[in-house]
């Protein structure tokens, strides 16, 4: 008789001989459909050539096993597959051990674990059918039709269609690669939540960082990061909480929201603010501030609301600020309550009651605007009600009003001054520069004077100019002053002004980042790897046998 035959016909009648109570409980028993070949061993049997087991709703394939029947265990090898029968999830793997009590499969090299479009690969992972949980150690690899996520550790939840990932976690679709350490995503929605530290990189080379997690669509293309920065090469978004929409190139944030323009080198801050990257538009406010950068000095302005619009397509491009203006730089400061920078020639313009200093100077009016060339303060006109006070070497004010007026500045201080209507002047006499004189008073349509260090050294006066000396010893308040005079210094905004209204911190540019962690891994050849590569290479020392004489002669 074929002992094929006769092992084949023993296995089918001990199969057929089990009682009935087993097969009622044959929902918690590992139990065995088919097999080429059962073979009697130590404890176990054996189980040759296309196995075939059950338990439960799984079907368990390989090309042999070894079964512990009282234990209710089973060792796999070689083409191992558990194919779920109710549910989308198989499993395939080089090694298994399957134990029907505690229904966990621990499955070993060469392992696939594939839930309809979600697949996970790996080289150890436990497989727990009670809770359908799927933890993985040592690296794995999940891909899915979006993105490819690898990491030391992970845990699939699949009745949760949740995957979390730990230690090295790199996220990579066609537009994004994304680094962190703790990493949580759900296979339906396809959506990933970090905590800690996130780094991403776009295809363009966009930088999306986050120091305390993130969320990301990654089919919406929508993220939300947690003291987070977005940077392109044209601008640097930061907040404590940023929204960030590719589809729309939108960015919104809350607390402490900084907006860089790299080309304008205009930084703008405040608790909220939106920004729309392809239009260059931002809205800011909330304590708000800008700092614009010059290359040996900064401007600095405080307001309630800024809006920046930059973009290519409009011939106007501007800075809006609203309440609470104030603004300061080494050689100038200023109070207004609305205001409005041009990018394109560098004015600035003040409106409702603005104030200037400069050095020795103030001036005010209705509206006034100056420009700024070369970082420096180069002129400023003034409309309606203008009305300008320098102070002399003596602490004396000279002051001067009119219908309109343009101020021309060298080095930081007013050199020249031009009253166009309605002028009035009134300014010290000086004898070298330390002895008051009196005051001169003159009325004129037009009026053109010239400082130097706030005194003034020459002036010239339209038609019919009506002019009064007041010796210094007849000058009292009333003389010495205009109508309308008043020197508003306690008002001057400085940086300690600016500090109190918001004092942002810098950015740490040098702030650690998983790009910059190299990927390679360095492992040092052991000594029988040397010396194979050195025979192999013909380089390896030639060992000469000993000679038995010296050997002798040694010894003795």
């Amino acid at each position: 008789m074929n002992i094929q035959y006769f092992l084949a016909s023993g296995f089918c009648l001990l199969f057929f001989s089990v009682s009935e109570e087993s097969f009622s409980q044959q929902s918690s028993t590992l139990e065995i459909n088919r097999a080429d070949l059962l073979r009697g061993a130590n404890g176990f049997e054996r189980l040759l050539g296309n196995v075939e087991m059950k338990h439960q709703n799984s079907l368990i394939y390989c090309d042999s096993a070894h079964f512990f029947r009282a234990e209710n265990r089973a060792q796999l090898f070689g083409r191992v597959r558990i194919k779920d029968i109710e549910d989308p999830i198989t499993t395939t793997s080089s090694y298994a051990e399957y134990n029907g009590n505690t229904k966990v499969a621990k499955l070993r090299r060469n392992v696939v674990f594939t839930n309809q479009q979600t697949t996970l690969y790996t080289d150890y992972l436990d497989y727990n059918r009670e809770t359908n949980i799927a933890t993985y150690f040592n690296e794995g690899k999940v891909v899915d039709s979006t993105n490819v996520l690898t990491s030391e550790r992970g845990i699939y939840e699949v009745n949760l269609e949740r995957i979390t990932f730990r230690q090295n976690v790199v996220l990579v679709n066609p537009d994004y690669t994304m680094k962190t350490n703790n990493l949580i995503y759900r296979t339906i929605p396809k959506t990933s939540e970090t905590k800690g530290l996130t780094n991403i990189v776009s295809k363009e080379g966009y930088k999306l960082d986050a120091q305390k997690g993130s969320f990301y669509d990654t089919q919406q293309k929508q993220f939300r990061f947690f003291d987070g920065i977005v940077e392109t090469e044209e601008s640097r978004v930061k907040a404590q909480e940023l929204f960030y929409d590719e589809a729309k190139a939108y960015y919104e944030g809350k607390d402490d929201v900084r907006v860089l323009n790299k080309e304008r080198q205009v930084e703008v801050y405040g608790d909220r603010g939106k920004y729309w990257e392809n239009r260059k538009y931002s809205l800011v406010y909330g304590n708000a501030l800008v700092r614009k950068y010059f290359e040996k000095d900064t401007l600095f302005m405080t307001a309630d609301t800024l809006i920046s619009q930059d973009s290519e397509t409009d011939t106007a491009k501007y800075l809006l600020a609203f309440k609470s203006i104030k603004l300061t730089k080494t050689d100038l400061a200023g109070i207004a309550d609305s205001l409005v920078y041009n990018y394109s020639d560098s004015s600035i313009r003040l409106f409702q009651d603005p104030v200037m200093w400069n050095h020795k100077s103030q001036i005010s009016a209705d509206s006034m605007v100056f420009f700024i060339v070369n970082e420096e303060l180069d002129r400023v006109f003034m409309k309606d009600k203008a009305f300008a006070i320098m102070s002399d070497t003596l602490l004396n004010f000279n002051q001067m009003k009119g219908r309109e007026m343009t101020g021309y500045f060298k080095e930081g201080q007013m050199k020249r001054l031009l009253i166009d209507g309605n002028g009035e002047s009134l300014y010290f006499a000086l004898e070298a520069d330390t002895l008051t004189q009196g005051i001169n008073r003159i009325l004129s349509a037009n009026i053109k004077l010239t400082f130097n260090d706030g005194a003034i050294q020459k002036a010239n006066f339209g038609i019919r100019p009506d002019g009064k000396f007041t010796p210094v010893q007849k000058i009292d308040e009333k003389v010495s002053k205009l109508v309308g005079f008043n020197w508003r210094i306690a008002e001057k905004p400085d940086r300690m002004t600016i500090d109190a209204w918001r004092k942002p911190e810098e950015i740490d540019l040098g702030a650690e980042n998983l790009f910059n962690i190299p990927d390679v891994k360095l492992e040092m050849p052991s000594d029988r790897q040397i010396q194979e590569k050195l025979m192999k290479s013909n380089l390896a020392p030639i060992k000469k046998p000993l000679n038995p004489a010296i050997m002798k002669d040694n010894f003795l």
